[in-house]
C-alpha cells in the first residue's frame, strides 16, 4: 500500500512539474512569439493623426455639387456626427461585443477555429474573427493577405490600440476607413453613391444594407446580386433586433420594404462636365495630384446651374439647326439584320452606346423602308419585346425626313427628297426623337435627327468682375472632350473690329467721324503679292461713319483707320485687353486675323460694358482645405466694417474698387452705343426682336471658317462661337449673322427673361446728341429717322467733317466730303 502511495505521488509530482515546466515554456513562448512579431510593427500611434484621402468636391454658385475628385471616394464624419443608428448596424454585423472585449473577441476566435477545420477539409478559404479593432489594424497598419503571421501582429496591434484609443475612437476610424464597394471608402461616401443621401437622411432598412456589404461588396451589388443583397440586409436587421438596437416592429416594417439604390454617380450632381474639367485643370495646376484627389479641397465655383443649362440647351439647338440646313450625311452605323437570329442582333444593337448629346434623342434601327414611311425600332422597344413580333409600331414619316436631303461637299445641298429609300436604308442605325401628331396614329412616330458635324462654344460671364456663369466647350463632352471655349484658338474676324475703334475714338475720332469705304490695295513686299481686302457685300459705300463701320461691319473702313493709327497702337490694344498677346503688327491683324480664345474675347467684351475696368475671368470663387479653411478666394478685397457685431445706424461699409482702367469709359460707353446698333439696325439685327437693351458684334472669317457673335446687356455678357473643329468653310452665306447671332439671342431670351429691362449706364463726360444715322451730323427739326450719338464733352458734330482718304492706299490724306456728281462715290 505504501509502495502503490509512493508510486502515485511521484506520478503526479512529475505531472506537477511538467504543467508547471509546460506553463513556464508556453509563457516564454508566448512572451517569445509577442517579442518577435511585435518588435517591427508599424507604429500604431500615428492613428492619432488620421487624415484618410478624402474626396475633393466642386460646387455651383448655389451649391449644387457638379463633381467629385477621389482616388478613394471618401467623405470623413467625425463619430459625434454619424447617426447611432449607423454604429449600431455595424456592430450588430460586424462585432457584437466590441464594447465589451480588449480588441480580440476569444469566443469569436474560438468559433472561428472551428468553422476553419471544416473549411480546410473541404477546400475552402478560411473565415476570420476579426473584431472591429483588428479590422482597423489590418486596414490601416498591414496587408490584407490571410496568413497566420499577419494574425498574430493584427492581435497585438489590436490590443495595442485599444490601450490607446476610446471605442468611439475606434469606431471613428473604422467607418471612415472601411471600403463598401462602388468606390466608396466610409460610410458617409457609400450613402451617397448608393442612395443619394447623407447618413442623416438613411432610412433603417438603407443603413441596413451598407452594414452588410463590409464582407463583400461585390456579392451584395444592390441590383446586379438583388436577392443576396436584400437577403444579407434582412440578416443585418435580425441581428439588430437580438442586440436590442431595434424592435421586431421596426424589422418586420424594414425588411418589407424593396432595396432602392440610385444609379451609380448619378447621385444629385449637376452636369457641367467642360466647365468642371476646366476647374480641375486649374486646382491639378495649382496643388497637384495628391491634393486634387485626396486633400478633400472644397471647392466653390462661379457657375450659375441655370444659366448653365440653358447654354446647353441652346448651343446644342443652335449647332443642330445649321447641321440640317446643310443635308444628311448617313447614319450612325449599319448592321446586317438578315445575317443573325431576332436575339443576337438585338442583344449586339442594345449593346451599342453613341453619345447623341441630347436627352430626347434615342438610337434607333431601321427595320423596313417603305415609299412613304421608315419602320423602326429603338432600344426601348426592343428591350420590351421577347420576339420580333412582338415589336411595338414605331416609324419615321415621310414629312420627317425630307430635310434630309444629300450634303455635298461645300456644304451644299442634293435634290428634294422625295422617297424614304433615298435617306434610309434596312439596317441603318440613326438618331430619332419622338414627336407630336394631330389625330390618332396607329404607332409611335418619330422624327430622324443627325449629330452635328460643326461644334461650337457659349461662355457668359459677369462682366463686373470676370465671373464665369456658364461655360459650354462643345457638342457633348462624352463625344469631344476638347474645350472650345478656352482651348481652341481661332481666328474673330469683325468681332476684333471693337477694339481697332477703341484705339481711333481715343485718338481724337467720334462716332460721326468719317472714313471711305472704297477699294483698299496695298503691297506686302517683295514676292508676296498685294492684298486686295473687301467687304463681305463685294460693294463699296464711300465716305461713312465709325457707327456704320461697326453696325454693317465695313472690312475697308477698318483696314483705312487701322492704316492711319498705326498697328502698334492696335498691337497694344490687343495685348492690353489679353486678346492676342504678340500679335504681328500687320494690316490684316486689323481684322481678326489673329488668334483668340473664344473665353479671352468674351472677357474683352466685357471690360468695354464695365465701363474700362481690367478683370480676368475665373471659375473658382473660393476653396476651403478638409478643415474648412479658407486657403483662396477670388474676391479678395478687404471690407472694413463689414464685420460688426450689430447694426448701430453705422453706414453700410463700401467695398473698394481695385481694378485697373484699361480703357477709357468715354470711350467704353461710345463703344457700347455704337455696338447697340449693330442689334438695332446692323448685323446683329436678329436680336432686335427681344425688345430690351443688348449691343455686340458679330464675327465671320474668309470664307466662313470661323463665326463669332460676342454680346452684352450691362451686367451680363455672352460669347458664342461656331466652326469645324478641322477648320473648313461653313457654307455658302453662312455667317457670325446667320449662326452665332440666333444661338445668342435665344440664349438671352431665356437668360434675361425675369431681369428687368435696364439702359446701359451712360458715365460722366458723355454728351448725347441727336444726329442723322447716315451722316452724322446734326439732324435737322423734325427729322423722324435719327439716332442719339455719344460725344465726347467738347466735342460735336462738324458740317466740315473731313474723311479718313488715301487714293493709294499708302498715303493718308485729309479731303474734304465731296458731294454732287464729281465724286466717285
Amino acid at each position: 500500500m505504501f509502495n502503490l502511495s509512493k508510486k502515485w505521488k511521484n506520478i503526479l509530482g512529475g505531472l506537477v512539474v511538467f504543467t508547471l515546466v509546460s506553463g513556464i515554456l508556453t509563457v516564454i513562448g508566448g512572451l517569445y512569439i509577442l517579442y518577435y512579431y511585435g518588435r517591427d510593427l508599424p507604429d500604431y500611434k500615428q492613428l492619432a493623426n488620421y487624415e484618410p484621402p478624402v474626396v475633393s468636391r466642386i460646387y455651383a454658385g448655389d451649391g449644387s455639387l457638379i463633381k467629385e475628385y477621389a482616388r478613394e471616394k471618401r467623405l470623413f464624419v467625425p463619430i459625434s456626427a454619424i447617426p447611432p443608428k449607423v454604429t449600431q448596424a455595424f456592430i450588430a454585423a460586424e462585432d457584437q461585443n466590441f464594447y465589451t472585449h480588449i480588441g480580440i473577441d476569444f469566443k469569436g476566435l474560438i468559433r472561428a477555429v472551428l468553422v476553419n477545420v471544416k473549411n480546410v477539409i473541404t477546400n475552402r478559404r478560411p473565415v476570420g474573427a476579426s473584431t472591429i479593432t483588428q479590422q482597423v489594424a489590418k486596414n490601416f497598419l498591414l496587408s490584407g493577405e490571410v496568413r497566420m503571421e499577419r494574425k498574430i501582429k493584427e492581435a497585438i496591434l489590436s490590443y495595442r490600440i485599444e490601450q490607446a484609443f476610446t471605442k468611439d475612437e475606434i469606431l471613428e476610424l473604422y467607418l471612415n476607413e472601411i471600403y463598401l464597394g462602388q468606390n466608396s471608402y466610409g460610410v458617409a461616401a457609400a450613402a451617397l453613391n448608393y442612395f443619394g443621401k447623407s447618413l442623416e437622411e438613411l432610412e433603417l432598412e438603407e443603413i441596413a444594407y451598407l452594414a452588410a456589404l463590409p464582407k463583400a461588396p461585390s456579392n451584395y451589388h444592390p441590383t446586379r446580386k438583388y436577392g443576396a443583397a436584400v437577403g444579407r440586409r434582412d440578416w443585418v436587421l435580425g441581428r439588430m433586433e437580438i442586440e436590442g438596437y431595434i424592435s421586431d416592429e421596426e424589422k418586420q416594417n424594414a425588411t418589407a420594404k424593396p432595396l432602392v439604390a440610385v444609379e451609380s454617380g448619378q447621385a444629385r450632381t449637376f452636369q457641367a462636365d467642360y466647365f468642371a474639367e476646366d476647374v480641375r485643370r486649374e486646382l491639378k495646376k495649382t496643388y497637384g495630384d495628391d491634393e486634387l484627389y485626396g486633400g478633400g479641397l472644397a471647392v466653390r465655383t462661379s457657375l450659375s446651374p441655370r444659366l448653365q443649362s440653358v447654354a446647353e440647351r441652346e448651343l446644342k439647338k443652335g449647332l443642330v439647326v445649321y447641321d440640317r440646313r446643310h443635308g444628311w450625311r448617313g447614319p450612325l452605323d449599319t448592321m446586317d439584320l438578315f445575317a443573325s437570329p431576332f436575339e443576337t442582333w438585338k442583344e449586339d444593337f442594345l449593346k451599342l452606346n453613341i453619345p447623341l448629346g441630347i436627352d430626347t434623342w434615342r438610337q434607333a434601327v431601321v427595320l423596313e423602308v417603305r415609299e412613304g414611311l421608315a419602320v423602326i425600332a429603338t432600344k426601348e422597344g426592343l428591350r420590351s419585346s421577347e420576339t420580333f413580333d412582338d415589336l411595338p409600331l414605331e416609324f419615321i414619316s415621310l414629312e420627317e425626313a425630307k430635310w434630309a436631303r444629300s450634303w455635298q461637299p461645300g456644304e451644299r445641298l442634293g435634290p428634294q427628297v422625295k422617297s424614304m429609300a433615298e435617306v434610309l436604308s434596312q439596317g441603318d442605325i440613326i438618331a430619332v426623337e419622338p414627336v407630336d401628331t394631330e389625330g390618332d396614329v396607329l404607332g409611335v412616330p418619330y422624327g430622324l435627327r443627325q449629330i452635328p458635324a460643326v461644334n461650337g462654344s457659349l461662355v457668359a460671364l459677369d462682366p463686373h468682375t470676370g465671373r464665369v456663369l456658364a461655360m459650354v466647350g462643345g457638342y457633348d463632352f462624352r463625344r469631344s472632350e476638347y474645350n472650345r471655349a478656352t482651348q481652341a484658338k481661332r481666328q474673330p474676324g469683325s468681332a476684333f473690329k471693337p477694339f481697332v475703334y477703341s484705339v481711333a475714338l481715343d485718338n481724337g475720332f467720334t462716332p460721326s467721324s468719317l472714313v471711305l469705304d472704297a477699294p483698299f490695295v496695298i503691297d506686302q513686299g517683295f514676292g508676296n503679292g498685294k492684298w486686295k481686302p473687301r467687304n463681305s457685300s463685294e460693294k463699296f459705300y464711300g465716305p461713312s461713319t465709325l457707327r456704320l463701320g461697326i453696325e454693317k461691319s465695313r472690312n475697308l473702313m477698318t483696314v483705312r483707320l487701322a492704316q492711319n493709327l498705326k498697328m502698334d497702337k492696335i498691337v497694344e490694344a490687343a495685348d492690353r485687353f489679353n486678346i492676342t498677346k504678340d500679335m504681328p503688327d500687320l494690316l490684316s491683324m486689323s481684322l481678326g486675323a489673329g488668334e483668340t480664345t473664344l473665353l479671352d474675347l468674351t472677357t474683352a467684351y466685357g471690360m468695354i460694358v464695365n465701363g474700362g475696368k481690367k478683370i480676368e475671368p475665373t471659375l473658382i470663387d473660393r476653396i476651403q482645405d478638409r478643415h474648412g479653411k479658407t486657403i483662396y478666394r477670388h474676391d479678395d478685397r478687404k471690407c472694413n466694417g463689414c464685420l460688426a457685431d450689430h447694426w448701430d445706424y453705422q453706414p453700410e461699409p463700401e467695398l473698394p474698387d481695385v481694378r485697373d482702367e484699361v480703357l477709357d469709359k468715354v470711350t467704353a460707353y461710345q463703344l457700347v452705343s455704337m455696338m447697340e446698333g449693330v442689334v438695332q439696325r446692323g448685323t446683329g439685327i436678329r436680336i432686335r426682336a427681344l425688345g430690351r437693351p443688348l449691343a455686340g458684334k458679330t464675327g465671320t472669317t474668309d470664307e466662313s471658317f470661323d463665326t463669332w457673335f460676342v454680346g452684352f446687356s450691362p451686367d451680363l455678357v455672352v460669347g458664342v462661337f461656331v466652326g469645324f473643329d478641322t477648320p473648313r468653310s461653313l457654307g455658302r452665306n453662312e455667317e457670325g449673322a446667320s449662326v452665332a447671332v440666333p444661338i445668342f439671342r435665344d440664349f438671352m431670351a431665356d437668360a434675361l427673361k425675369d431681369e428687368k429691362a435696364i439702359p446701359f449706364r451712360i458715365p460722366e463726360g458723355v454728351r448725347l446728341v441727336r444726329v442723322d444715322p447716315v451722316s452724322g451730323q446734326l439732324a435737322q427739326a423734325g427729322a423722324s429717322n435719327t439716332i442719339l450719338e455719344a460725344f465726347r464733352q467738347g466735342s460735336f458734330p462738324n458740317k466740315d467733317e473731313q474723311v479718313l482718304d488715301g487714293f493709294n492706299s499708302l498715303v493718308q490724306t485729309k479731303t474734304k466730303l465731296r458731294t454732287g456728281t464729281g465724286g466717285i462715290y
